[in-house]
């Protein structure tokens, strides 16, 4: 198992789960209470149970304490109020301008790869470009649903074709155990357990940093006889009110020189129109 505990929050009082998520962010009650304007004595007896705080009184922790929506709804179930943010599918007709917005933006994108990821990695959009990535991989790599960090790690998918595979590796899995880190989710941790057992290959020759400037290495990937190298940039929605919306991420790559960017576009013209890209969830 890995160093990075989860601790299932599965019926657990909502005075049990502030402390948890407060220890996790290592503040002492005093630093969260300051945080959130209420006293020491009050945050105290309200993580014991002593007091139940109000629908208001969890939001307000629960921002200080920085949680993502979806713990945000959880805390407030476990205090007995309805959630107070939708966590609808993205195929639902309310997220029909979302979808769409995703759609244009990938699209806008080509020749160049982009993939939509929910909160595991997994891979609900993609554009026609991710064909590049999903070259020589086994079948079972791309079963839907695609999980992108799965697919470049395996050694039956990207990983025989990343040339600086240490370092690609380092930043991803660094990115991987942060969000473990922050989020607790059992889901996660079981899957950084399972890219652990990857082959890891040599130490990287440029560790990532921890002040989150890791984006700026390149990927460089083999391809046919050539070497592509590519940026990778990381796009949310602003101030989302649904769960799903809040944990999508789009991931989209830009040439790193100008060779790399003349060969995609060649690439990209000589396609079969309408090719759909592999690996693409609907």
């Amino acid at each position: 198992m890995t160093e990075v505990q989860v601790s299932r929050q599965v019926s657990r009082s909502v005075g049990e789960l502030m402390r948890q998520w407060r220890e996790q962010r290592g503040y002492s009650q005093l630093a969260l209470a300051t945080r959130a304007e209420i006293s020491a004595r009050h945050l105290s007896f309200l993580e014991t149970g002593r007091s139940k705080p109000s629908r208001e009184m969890v939001l307000r922790l629960g921002r200080q304490l920085e949680l993502a929506l979806r713990e945000q709804n959880q805390l407030l179930l476990a205090a007995g109020y309805a959630p107070a943010y939708t966590d609808s599918p993205l195929d639902a007709a309310e997220m029909r301008p979302v979808h769409d917005a995703l759609r244009q933006i990938l699209s806008g994108h080509e020749p160049f790869p982009a993939l939509v990821v929910d909160r595991h990695w997994n891979i609900v959009l993609s554009n026609s470009g991710f064909a590049l990535f999903a070259e020589g991989a086994a079948p079972h790599l791309l079963r839907s649903p695609v999980n992108a960090l799965r697919l470049a790690l395996h050694p039956e998918g990207m990983q025989p074709r990343i040339l600086n595979f240490p370092d690609w590796r380092a930043q991803l899995m660094q990115r991987l155990r942060r969000r473990v880190e922050l989020t607790a989710e059992p889901g996660l941790s079981e899957l950084y357990d399972e890219l652990c057992t990857y082959p890891a290959g040599p130490e990287p020759t440029h560790p990532p940093r921890s002040d989150n400037a890791d984006l700026t290495l390149p990927l460089r990937l083999r391809y046919q006889d050539m070497e592509l190298s590519l940026f990778c940039t990381i796009a949310t929605f602003g101030m989302p009110l649904d769960v799903t919306v809040a944990e999508l991420a789009v991931e989209a790559f830009l040439p790193a020189d100008a060779n790399t960017g003349a060969l995609l576009t060649r690439l990209h013209a000589a396609a079969p129109a309408g090719q759909e890209p592999a690996g693409a969830a609907e």
